[in-house]
């Protein structure tokens, strides 16, 4: 049941980030200005886009990882404290 509504976000998020870049490309295409200047700020949008997504993805390793070492320092807690009861 959860990884239904984890695909529902999913599909939610990615409808908005593709209809976020339609309106945006639709805006730049739009623009009063000249073409190597809607370059830019194109060149712009995909970096800033790279980055977020890099960013969102090292947070995620980040938090996986801080929950891998804390559940190794759980099951070692358990087992000085089993070990305690056992000899006691």
């Amino acid at each position: 049941m959860n990884t239904d509504n984890n695909q529902l976000y999913i599909l939610f998020n990615g409808a908005g980030v593709v209809a976020a870049l339609f309106l945006l490309s639709l805006s730049l295409w739009l623009a009063p200005v000249d073409l190597s200047t809607k370059g830019y700020w194109g060149m712009g949008i995909v970096l800033l886009m790279a980055s977020l997504v890099n960013l969102v993805k090292y947070r995620m390793d980040q938090r996986i990882q801080q929950d891998i070492v804390r559940q190794i320092e759980q099951a070692k807690n358990e087992k000085i404290l089993k070990d305690y009861v056992a000899t006691n």
